[in-house]
This record gives structure tokens, sequence and C-alpha cells, in this order.
């Protein structure tokens, strides 16, 4: 991973995010990766909102460690101002870093919430990414 700001909004882009889109944070700590905060922040051109925010968002990043909680719930509650298909990243600590979180239960809260994974890619240094999508509803 690159410590660039440029590199991290490659990152960010990579998460689906374009610019003038408002991007809503969960889990805020002083471990997040602010590099690939930044780089979000330099794609859409505004600051990520926290979680009190109420309006319509267009994306989620939720930075989620083992002992946050309950994974199922957060996913609820952003679920609650997201606009239709936006994105949903749950950021984890890698495998082997204190706070890792298993790809089964993000894969179970995913489920219980209404969503399934997508795909998972290293976003950064100690960060991996997981997308969840809607599932699919026949109309």
């Amino acid at each position: 991973m690159s410590d660039t700001v440029d590199d991290a909004a490659q990152v960010a882009s990579h998460l689906g995010f374009t610019s003038g889109q408002v991007v809503q944070e969960f889990g805020y700590d002083d471990d997040v990766d602010e590099r690939l905060r930044g780089g979000l922040a330099a794609l859409t051109g505004t600051l990520l909102v926290d979680e009190d925010y109420d309006d319509v968002t267009d994306g989620v990043v939720i930075w989620f460690r083992d002992g946050d909680g309950d994974l199922t719930d957060v996913l609820v509650d952003a679920l609650t101002v997201l606009d239709d298909n936006g994105p949903i990243w749950v950021l984890t600590p890698k495998a082997g870093r204190p706070g890792h979180v298993s790809h089964s239960d993000i894969e179970e809260a995913a489920t219980t919430a209404g969503l399934h994974p997508m795909s998972t890619f290293p976003a950064a240094v100690d960060w991996s990414a997981t997308r969840l999508a809607n599932r699919g509803r026949g109309r």
C-alpha cells in the first residue's frame, strides 16, 4: 500500500465512490487508516459524515473490529439512510492483526441484515475491505 493521498484516492475510487457523493462512516477510532479517509474525502470532495448523520447518503464505510459489538446492528443502522444500491464497505483489520474479524462473521452479519458479501481486497496497510450488497429480489 502506498502512503500518498493520490494512491489512497485510487483505492477510494476502487470502492466505487465518485465526486459529489456523501459517504457515511461508522466505527471511526484512532486506528483507522487516515490515508484512505483522506483519499475518500479527496475523491468525493467532501468530508466523511459520521454515524449521527440523518440525511440520505450515497455510500457507507464501516470500520469494524472484533469486540466492537454487533456488526448486524451497525449494518442495519447504515441501511437506514443509505440511498438504494449505494456501496457498503466493511473494513476490518487484516488476518493476524489485533481486532481481525473472520469473513464468516462478516457473511453471517450481512445475511442477517439482508445483505451479502460481494468482494474483498486489501484497502490499506492494516485493513481489508469487504463490499456488501442488497440481496436481489424478484419484482
